[in-house]
């Protein structure tokens, strides 16, 4: 089985095309002359390079993005209600909060827009945004984040209480809930601690939002934002310098979690916290353990005298051993004051190979409404079986080294409580995992309802809605033995159909679903109009009939729906219009709801485009174009074309694609697929015992003889740091290249990883891959006429 190489930046082909329509047969066309392109100094070139920058990014400035519609507390009040977001502030890269008054009414046949407003009083005093830590460097490489400041922010509505990690401190503010809605900006405050190190991924207690949870070197904390008690739940790291002696994390996602399946957490907290008869309350934190002592540790060396050190990463290659997972539950008991009386750590009653046999990864994990069950989606390693998995917190027991004491605890526990195996699809192909997945409160205690999205049965993703029947397992713990897969398997009684066709629903990169329980409707989004343009759609779940696009025809979308669905926001835009940002209001009836009117426009105050304005002077959109393939599926491309395009005359032509071992440019490219990891890999590939023919055709440093003979015909690029497609993968392919006698051109980048962040060496980037192609195109293009 083949797989697309996987790379930050794409690769480069050369090809030749007409300035005119028709086509002339190979064997009729004229002779042609030789290519003339024109050719610019290296310092021309950069100043070409930068004024196109500053185009582009005056005309494609980054949106608002992460919004939270918030109501009013006073109906009656005066004032409106709002939406929050993170947005760029002036012209840096610096990402902070806003926010925007939403009207009672408006004057539909006005262009009203909403201003941007700062939730934060921001001080370089205040905020700390210095050198990122190397555990947030590196989550940033895995979200592909290229912007500072606040990247993610927690909001507790009830109590209008945000939070978020700037720089190397965890910050809050109120607004909104019972202290009503500022008309100022807020001053961040910072939450207090005695960790000597960083402190990651924050998240508020939805039970109790005083109460924050944070990752602190591999282990998780809980802090009181008004007492600042503090408190270390886990201790299974030990802050050792040597990795390998150190393999255990608790709360953290690991490495092929991150990059592979979109997972960058390993803690939830429970929504709901059991109260104590003395008045207090117990808050509970499900979390995964990892074990990586298994897992292969590789080395990356920064080539720079100065700053030389070497950094250490457990990373599991194909074919090699992954962590070692579990889940785990922290019960902290609070008492009437609102102090930590006592906190328990909680293990699963057997151990997680036991219940859960053949799973391999945790992709997605949670908690039910009512904090009732947890929630998981669990996959096997070759990625073929998906199971969903219902989890009684009774199932876990109190940590106890004592033999005799935790086999007591183990006996307490009844037969009864069992894991349930909700849901589960099988392909001969591979799953692709998604974040499509609503639970609706139980009305019933013996059966759940859920909505999930689903590929296997159609080839194309779909929405169902699932009632699955929680029956008592035939597997009894007493009667000692192991479980079978099937012992947890629980009964569909109904299996309902949301959306079909060939078309898909679109479940990944920030894609959801949106759920009215109230009215039975489900928001969507996905490509039923056309695989060119996304757009919002919405269908009644319970009597699945006509799927109603929301959106306008001739743009792609991306949505954001409100809580109570009665707003949402779209960020559009098509090759001849840059991005525009709009609200529209919800309501009425499902009938009325098919291509709803804007409602505002959110646009930066003192934008020079107005919303549709069209393209801006002498820009020249690329054209779309479409083929048959020869399995008979309809493909597409898009074709930029010279400003000056003279009919008859002959262009040379960059193809673009993302991938592919064929390409005369490859940035940070997979060359030897031994070398790359589990998740990816194996999901296209296989397992390496069993596909070693695909494994060595696959691998473009295997059939380095087959490179070409002329200098200029190849340029490698690869950050020197890079700690997911390594530099050996470089390092390898110029071995084979240099012992087969072929040329290459190579360009490093010390200071990057896969991702370029640093602006200097995104600009150099580009600038060379503008010069490399200036200088040798024409050359190029005349051999292979002459060939």
């Amino acid at each position: 089985m083949a797989a697309a190489m996987e790379t930050e930046q794409p690769g480069l082909e050369i090809f030749e095309t007409a300035g005119r329509e028709e086509q002339v047969p190979r064997e009729e066309q004229p002779k042609l002359e030789p290519f003339y392109v024109e050719r610019h100094s290296w310092s021309q070139l950069r100043k070409l390079l930068t004024d196109t920058r500053k185009y582009h990014g005056y005309m494609m400035a980054k949106a608002p993005h992460d919004f939270t519609f918030v109501k009013k507390n006073d109906p009656e009040g005066p004032h409106s209600d709002r939406i929050y977001y993170l947005a760029m502030s002036g012209e840096n890269r610096e990402n902070t909060l806003f926010y925007s008054e939403i009207p009672k009414t408006i004057n539909k046949a006005a262009v009203l827009l909403l201003s941007w407003k700062p939730l934060l009083d921001l001080f370089p005093a205040i905020l700390d945004y210095g050198m990122y830590s190397r555990e947030e460097e590196l989550l940033r490489e895995r979200k592909r984040i290229g912007t500072v400041g606040i990247a993610s922010y927690d909001y507790h509505r009830e109590s209008g209480t945000f939070l978020f990690q700037a720089g190397s401190g965890i910050y809050h503010v109120k607004d909104g809930g019972p202290q009503g809605f500022t008309q100022q900006p807020l001053r961040p405050i910072l939450v207090e601690t005695s960790c000597p190190n960083i402190r990651m991924d924050p998240k508020l207690c939805p039970a109790d939002p005083n109460w924050i949870a944070f990752i602190h070197c591999n282990d998780i904390w809980i802090s009181n934002i008004e007492s600042r008690e503090e408190r270390r739940l886990t201790f299974v790291h030990n802050e050792l310098a040597n990795v390998e002696e150190d393999p255990k994390s608790a709360g953290v996602a690991t490495f092929v979690l991150q990059e592979e399946f979109d997972r960058y957490t390993g803690y939830w907290w429970c929504p709901k916290a059991q109260p104590t008869l003395d008045g207090g309350k117990v808050l509970q934190i499900l979390y995964e353990e990892n074990d990586e002592s298994e897992v292969e540790i590789i080395h990356v060396t920064s080539p720079m005298l100065e700053t030389r050190r070497t950094d250490s990463f457990r990373y599991p290659k194909t074919g090699t051993a992954n962590p070692k997972v579990t889940f785990k539950i922290s019960e902290v008991t609070i008492n009437a004051e609102g102090r930590i009386a006592d906190v328990v750590d909680k293990e699963l009653v057997q151990p997680f190979e036991i219940l859960f046999e053949g799973v391999e990864y945790i992709a997605r994990a949670g908690w039910t409404p009512e904090g009732k069950y947890i929630w998981s989606i669990l996959l096997d390693r070759s990625q073929t079986r998906l199971q969903i998995v219902l989890i009684p917190p009774a199932l876990f027991i109190p940590t106890e080294d004592d033999a005799m004491e935790r086999q007591k605890l183990i006996d307490a526990v009844p037969d009864s409580v069992t894991p349930f195996i909700i849901y589960e699809e099988t392909t001969d192909i591979w799953i692709n995992i998604h974040d499509i997945f609503h639970v609706f409160p139980q009305t019933h205690e013996d059966e759940i309802e859920f909505i999930f999205a689903s590929e296997c049965k159609t080839g194309f993703r779909h929405l169902y809605k699932v009632t699955s029947v929680l029956k008592e397992s035939k597997y009894k713990r007493s009667c000692g033995g192991l479980p079978a897969p099937s012992d947890f398997k629980c009964l569909i009684k109904e299996e309902i159909a949301i959306t079909s066709g060939e078309w898909e629903v679109l479940g990944r990169h920030g894609s959801n679903i949106y759920v009215d329980e109230a009215k039975k409707l489900v928001y969507f989004q996905g490509t039923k109009d056309s695989p060119l343009e996304h757009h919002l759609y919405v269908v009644n779940y319970e009597n699945p009939g006509e799927v109603k696009r929301l959106t306008e025809r001739g743009y792609s979308h991306a949505c954001c729906v409100s809580q109570d669905c009665d707003m949402f926001i779209s960020k559009y835009s098509n090759q001849k219009n840059p991005h525009c940002v709009s609200l529209y209001r919800l309501s009425g009836s499902e009938d009325d709801q098919s291509c709803v009117t804007p409602h505002a426009f959110l646009l930066k105050p003192g934008s020079l485009f107005p919303p549709m304005a069209g393209p801006l002077p002498d820009y020249i959109p690329p054209e779309v174009f479409s083929f048959e393939s020869s399995t008979g599926f309809t493909l597409y491309g898009m074709m930029y074309k010279p400003h000056n395009l003279q009919p008859g005359k002959k262009y040379p032509t960059v193809l673009f694609i993302y991938g592919g071992p064929q390409v005369a440019i490859a940035g940070a490219p997979v060359t030897l697929w031994i070398f790359y990891d589990t998740g990816y890999t194996e999901r296209y590939m296989g397992h390496p015992e069993h596909n070693e023919q695909g494994y060595y055709l696959g691998s473009v440093a295997m059939q380095a003889e087959k490179f070409p003979s002329e200098p200029n015909r190849l340029l490698l690029l690869h950050g020197f740091l890079d700690e997911n497609v390594h530099f050996a993968h470089t390092s390898i392919l110029l071995s084979f290249l240099v012992r087969a006698g072929k040329p290459y051109d190579l360009q490093i980048y010390p200071q990057e990883r896969h991702s370029i962040r640093v602006p200097e060496s995104g600009e150099h980037y580009e600038l060379h891959l503008l010069y490399y192609l200036q200088e040798n195109l024409g050359s190029r293009i005349a051999a292979m006429k002459a060939m």
